[in-house]
């Protein structure tokens, strides 16, 4: 079994039009690379460069223009797709170079495993040569396949309906299970998942993570991310976790970020405008790989987190505004899991439950306070109600049928 990512490599086509440089970053195994050359079938030419096989780095130290011999008798512009280039010492000025000698003549894609931006090994800024775009894991918005026009779900947020309820509910069943790795998923497999989680995480956290800090202290950086699927949904404590792992606040601090970088983990911070004593600092946590989650409850926010964070980010991506995904909390600890808002401006709040008919009591205060729409997700199948709260109304819907049209 496979899936057409067109998803994505429509989102490249997109950026392509304006740049002829255009980075996509993921985690590892996300299908970067199947993604590419699904993109490079449709280009008459087009050469896939992996810094990471040594023949390839070879004919890049010996000419770093390696491509000019690439067939150009019918006057397209080829594609040259350049993957963990990010790896080679001086990257930042190589691609530098190669978009200002070339960048009328050629396309360039390159692919990266960690944050594109987050490798500071010198080098010029690339600034204004490049547009960036993210892969993610499989998501329901994506595998279902409901296709709503941007515009017309913000025009919609309370009144949704998709054609296929069937389909969206397997598919997050399917995720919640296998999480949304393509090999995981497509194998069907519990098993094979359990397999895969345990030697995706080793390989990260002890080749490329220790590699990219040059720091000995493995056991305590794996220690600490095996504490964090525990701390899913809470504003996270550093103070708390450098307690735990015993080392320094400064340490943890650093690890996740690292996390974060290398797209095992992302993070949300509170909203606090217009918002009387809220909470200023910490940031709630998440994983990409969040089968790996016992408990249901935290399991499922982070699905629907994961969703979010997916649709802020390809918005941002392909210019529709300056969408972020917050949280909302107060000092008397009264929540709402999700805010979304562009350019400062809430625009709408998410709340997940796992069952309960009924709106939280927070989700309501904080709808009176933002007057903005106020969904909450269930997951639990065909539910689809609304509450009246004052003025305004909450959309208590299943998470399958709502997420199912995120555009």
């Amino acid at each position: 079994m496979t899936v057409n990512r067109d998803f994505y490599s429509n989102i490249y086509f997109e950026l392509a039009k304006f740049k002829s440089m255009v980075f996509m970053a993921g985690p590892r195994q996300v299908g970067k690379t199947t993604l590419a050359q699904q993109i490079e079938t449709r280009f008459v030419n087009s050469l896939y460069f992996n810094y990471d096989i040594i023949d390839n780095k070879k004919e890049l130290l010996i000419n770093p223009f390696f491509y000019e011999n690439l067939n150009r008798n019918d006057l397209s512009r080829p594609l040259i797709v350049l993957d963990e280039i990010h790896k080679y010492h001086d990257w930042k000025n190589y691609l530098k170079s190669l978009y200002d000698r070339d960048s009328e003549n050629y396309n360039f894609l390159v692919l990266g495993s960690g944050r594109l931006d987050s490798y500071q090994k010198g080098g010029d800024s690339l600034a204004g040569r490049y547009l960036l775009y993210h892969l993610f894991p499989f998501t329901l918005s994506e595998l279902a396949n409901e296709k709503v026009d941007f515009n017309y779900f913000f025009d919609n947020l309370q009144v949704i309906f998709i054609k296929d309820k069937a389909k969206a509910r397997q598919v997050w069943g399917q995720l919640s299970e296998l999480s949304g790795f393509p090999e995981p998923y497509l194998s069907g497999s519990k098993e094979f998942y359990r397999m895969w989680t345990r030697n995706y995480n080793s390989q990260l956290l002890r080749e490329d993570i220790r590699d990219f800090i040059q720091n000995k202290k493995a056991d305590n950086i794996a220690l600490l991310f095996s504490l964090l699927p525990s701390k899913v949904g809470s504003p996270l404590s550093v103070d708390n976790l450098a307690r735990d792992v015993s080392v320094s606040f400064d340490s943890v601090k650093n690890w996740l970020d690292i996390f974060d970088a290398f797209f095992l983990t992302f993070r949300i911070s509170p909203w606090t405008a217009r918002l009387s004593r809220a909470i200023s600092k910490m940031r709630k946590l998440y994983l990409m790989d969040y089968a790996r989650i016992d408990s249901e409850a935290s399991r499922f926010e982070n699905m629907v987190a994961l969703e979010l964070y997916r649709a802020v980010t390809t918005w941002n991506a392909k210019g529709f505004g300056n969408f972020s995904l917050h949280y909302l909390r107060n000092k008397e600890k009264e929540e709402v899991d999700f805010l979304i808002a562009d350019t400062n401006k809430p625009l709408f709040m998410i709340e997940t439950k796992l069952k309960d008919p009924e709106p939280s009591k927070s989700l309501r205060k904080f709808q009176d306070t933002f007057k903005i729409p106020a969904i909450q997700l269930l997951n639990q199948q065909d539910i689809f109600k609304y509450y009246n709260n004052n003025s305004q109304r909450i959309l208590i819907c299943s998470a399958d049928q709502w997420l199912a049209v995120l555009p």
